[in-house]
């Protein structure tokens, strides 16, 4: 087993961490691919009071990520994250797709006490920056800190309670925004 993943780019965002990982995955037109003919349901809502605009996810069972070669990179990369006595164990992953028009919504994915991690994968062959399309992180004031763009195999990993929202791509996107999340709760070490 490999070691942790440096990152690219590195944020603190009041206190809590986001990190940038770039060329982990060198065959990402091949989920690009697999997603293309995926079944999607309007079912993933980010906050309660936003319900009646759900948006297209699509779930992975966690027994069926761990043996992704996707899952590697993505546990070397919150590797990172760990602390003495406490690391991270993936308890949920979905794809979400979102085009032109889409409405998403500013959320956290923890409640702050929690410090779980989410892991999101940019999945894509190509991705212009004209298409908009990006993560934008907020600080608890609700100004933008940070601004994540998708590129070809891009994973931020973050700090779940960091309020954050995908944003659609432009008009002139034809193709779908994909994002892979792997949600990590944290755990005690034995």
């Amino acid at each position: 087993m490999a070691g942790v993943l440096p990152a690219q780019r590195e944020v603190e965002i009041d206190g809590r961490p986001l990190k940038v990982f770039d060329g982990l995955l060198p065959n990402v037109g091949d989920y690009v691919q697999a997603l293309s003919r995926a079944a999607f349901t309007r079912t993933e809502v980010a906050r309660e009071d936003t319900a009646q605009y759900r948006h297209w996810a699509t779930e992975l069972k966690i027994d069926a990520l761990v043996q992704q070669p996707i899952f590697e990179m993505t546990r070397r990369a919150v590797l990172g994250f760990s602390t003495p006595g406490h690391g991270y164990r993936p308890y949920r992953a979905y794809t979400n797709v979102a085009g032109y028009g889409d409405m998403l919504f500013t959320h956290t994915d923890c409640l702050p006490d929690q410090h779980d991690l989410t892991a999101l994968w940019y999945l894509c062959d190509e991705w212009d920056v004209e298409w908009g399309g990006e993560t934008v992180f907020y600080d608890a004031s609700d100004e933008l800190v940070c601004a994540v763009r998708p590129r070809p195999g891009r994973l931020v990993v973050f700090d779940g309670a960091i309020k954050h929202a995908g944003r659609p791509p432009s008009r002139i996107c034809y193709v779908p925004r994909y994002t892979f999340a792997i949600k990590f709760e944290r755990v005690a070490l034995r």
